[in-house]
């Protein structure tokens, strides 16, 4: 008896063991066949240009066509689904943005997926934040006259984004409740409708990030006021915080976009992902790219982006029950 116990658990210890070995020489090999990366943003703009710049140097290091396929509409929900029938094996990947995870599990009734088990986050790719942007010819010069004007006339005022719960419309969510004001949401297909809506004067004023609206202040439609940020940007220093320009102090409103894998990848090969994407983030094509669109590296660990989630979800949770926002 105890002979044959004893031979039971040298067999699992002996097959618990090539499993590790076998699981690790798949991941040396990784990947061995073309990879997608599937995003829920359309072709232009920041997150598709990071998304492209991200697969081509893939790529190169991976020795496989690395392709971006755009999966626009739908709160994201279209990309997400397409990658939940793919690949398992880590060669489909996905880019999600904060509010995926940190907003929509308030906000929608119903999710099409579980934003704590569906996924498992390989590294954040970028963070940004905004500026609250205004036509040229606009008569608002600070934050502090638009909260004004809004106070004085409850309801009169307008800002825009492109649908419900995102950043930008979550942010100017925010400002009203710090502020006791009450303004117009008015949303948009395309981020493109969104800002020359902007620089028209059709609508009052929208957050924006140096990606989104940066094409139209650097044509001199746009004219930014203020950076959600505690500190001023080191690209646009002449452009003041939320706090410098009348508005509250401690406004902060920021996106970020990170590439997930599977949750049941296995650890070896999660972790070769986490490290090939590491290193091409660290071209200069990327330190380019970022600064044309005014992101930021997010350099973090796992347990501290675990953190930084949770402290996000709790931030818009606060936002949205505050707003009585609520989807099916």
């Amino acid at each position: 008896m105890k002979f044959t116990m004893r031979r039971a658990v040298l067999t699992l210890a002996y097959a618990a063991a090539a499993g590790s070995f076998s699981a690790q020489a798949q991941a040396q090999s990784f990947p061995t066949k073309p990879v997608r990366i599937i995003t829920p943003f359309p072709v232009g703009g920041g997150p598709d240009g990071v998304a492209r710049v991200t697969a081509e140097k893939l790529s190169r290091l991976w020795g496989q066509p690395v392709t971006v396929e755009n999966r626009p509409g739908g709160n994201g929900f279209i990309a997400i689904e397409a990658w939940k029938r793919g690949a398992k094996d880590g060669t489909d990947l996905l880019v999600l943005d904060n509010v995926h995870l940190a907003a929509y599990p308030t906000l929608f009734k119903k999710l099409p997926y579980d934003a704590q088990k569906d996924f498992k986050i390989a590294l954040p790719l970028f963070k940004t934040h905004f500026f609250f942007t205004v036509a040229t010819n606009s008569k608002y010069k600070t934050v502090g006259q638009i909260i004004a004007d809004a106070k004085a006339s409850p309801g009169k005022l307008n800002y825009g984004s492109w649908s419900v719960g995102n950043p930008v419309h979550l942010g100017s969510e925010l400002l009203e409740g710090v502020t006791g004001t009450q303004m117009e949401h008015v949303i948009f297909k395309e981020t493109t409708q969104l800002y020359t809506s902007v620089s028209t004067g059709d609508i009052d004023f929208a957050l924006g990030s140096a990606g989104t609206a940066g094409p139209l202040y650097r044509a001199g439609k746009l004219r930014l006021l203020a950076f959600t940020a505690p500190k001023r940007s080191a690209d646009f220093p002449d452009i003041p915080t939320v706090a410098e320009s009348g508005g509250p102090s401690d406004f902060e409103v920021t996106g970020w976009n990170v590439i997930a894998v599977p949750p049941n990848l296995s650890d070896a090969t999660t972790d070769k992902i986490r490290k090939d994407l590491a290193e091409v983030l660290k071209d200069k094509d990327f330190a380019e790219k970022f600064k044309t669109f005014g992101y930021e590296p997010f350099p973090t660990t796992p347990e501290q982006f675990k953190a930084t989630v949770k402290a996000e979800t709790q931030r818009f949770a606060e936002v949205i029950r505050k707003a009585n926002i609520s989807l099916d």
